[in-house]
């Protein structure tokens, strides 16, 4: 198969958002929070609506089209995770409310004294769930970072397992400051005393491909609008902890997977969306951008390692800009040659003004950005950056570009 380079102009076209004549020439480095759709997502979403609105599971051709539409999401998200099995890829509203839910059945297996590690750079959907089983007298064990480079080693998970350890949850990538643990060694180490490991891919999906096959995690949650598709939120788990697990749903809720655990009507057009997206993101790296066949989760991994190198260059270019500027701190991984420890995605603070300052700023610029915390409040607890207002975040995905990258520095250093 013939591939191509990484094509940023091919990248920018698919996506209306990011077309000037649309009135809108704004740059987005809000991406940690919800990134841009191409118009192939768009497309599905519309079609769906327009040719197959009805619910799934009636003996007439809307509701089949509908059925057909879900079941083939099922199996592109497969592909995007490297599940062996698609009916194992559960999809609800968005990351945390399928944590939460996944948790209770969890917590009903929980007796008094057995514990639960979470970590001190996770998002708080990959902690608040579990904290909350401290009313099933679950022990709530929190591995904190080396707040030096916002990391955390593997041997401080090591030293938190006990016998009675049930769960350990970790990030695949922090949502604030971009630090990739050691999630397999993690995986392995919970396995080694009989423990759950649930990982939080939301913010390593858009940046880099996912194999939970590899990973030999027990569960993992992503949300498809970080990872260019509408708002929704998917769950892989083994086949084998879902049949272990009671869910909670209605009486008349099918008893099989993976419809056991889908709470009420599903968000058939978001879904429609999905699908569109893991092909769109198959297509960045393939010469065929019309291509859909067998080979999806070849072209997907094709496609994130392209992704990865050119987000490797903006993240360097960025760093390194943001380091010239007086008064900046960056919080996490700035060392070029630990580059693989993380993503671009990018926290900061100033010592001229306050977070909420310098977003603001940036956004009346038509430069968008979030700060705070992000809901990463551990971490910025962490850091003693929650009282002040905790930090800019500047998260670049691979639609950006290095002259937006420049632009963004030269604000910041009128700013």
């Amino acid at each position: 198969m013939s591939v191509n380079k990484f094509d940023i102009d091919w990248v920018r076209s698919q996506y209306p958002s990011l077309n000037p004549t649309a009135g809108n020439p704004a740059i987005f480095f809000d991406n940690p929070g919800g990134t841009q759709v191409p118009i192939q997502v768009i497309d599905a979403v519309s079609d769906c609506y327009r040719f197959s609105n009805a619910n799934i599971g009636g003996e007439f051709e809307t509701s089949r089209r509908a059925g057909a539409i879900v079941a083939a999401a099922r199996a592109a998200i497969a592909a995007l995770l490297n599940a062996p099995d698609p009916n194992t890829i559960i999809i609800g509203n968005n990351m945390t409310s399928l944590t939460f839910h996944v948790a209770r059945s969890i917590g009903d297996t929980i007796r008094p004294g057995d514990e639960i590690i979470v970590t001190d750079l996770d998002h708080d959907a990959n902690v608040a769930p579990w904290v909350d089983l401290k009313a099933q007298g679950a022990v709530i064990r929190h591995a904190p970072i080396n707040t030096e480079d916002c990391t955390f080693r593997v041997e401080t998970i090591r030293a938190l397992l006990t016998d009675r350890t049930k769960l350990v949850a970790v990030t695949h990538a922090s949502n604030a400051v971009g630090t990739i643990p050691d999630v397999a060694a993690i995986v392995q180490l919970a396995h080694s005393v009989g423990a759950l490991a649930y990982v939080d891919a939301v913010q390593y999906a858009p940046h880099r491909s996912i194999d939970v096959a590899a990973l030999d995690c027990d569960l993992l949650v992503c949300s498809s609008y970080k990872f260019f598709g509408p708002h929704a939120g998917i769950l892989y788990a083994k086949r084998s902890v879902l049949e272990r697990l009671s869910p909670h749903k209605v009486r008349p809720c099918p008893s099989e997977l993976p419809h056991c655990w889908e709470t009420g009507t599903q968000n058939h057009e978001g879904i429609a969306g999905i699908g569109a997206a893991v092909h769109y993101l198959a297509a960045v790296g393939d010469a065929d951008k019309r291509r859909r066949d067998d080979n999806l989760r070849q072209r997907i991994v094709r496609s994130m390692d392209l992704i990865a190198e050119y987000e490797s260059e903006l993240c360097h270019r960025l760093i390194a800009g943001l380091q010239e500027i007086d008064g900046v701190r960056i919080y996490g991984i700035t060392d070029p040659a630990r580059s693989k420890e993380r993503l671009c995605t990018v926290a900061f603070t100033s010592d001229k003004l306050p977070p909420v300052e310098i977003a603001r700023n940036l956004g009346d610029q038509g430069i968008y950005c979030w700060s705070g915390n992000y809901y990463a409040l551990s971490l910025m607890e962490s850091l003693g950056l929650q009282a002040s207002g905790g930090a800019v975040r500047i998260g670049p995905a691979h639609y950006n570009t290095v002259e937006e990258v420049d632009r963004l520095l030269n604000v910041l250093d009128t700013i």
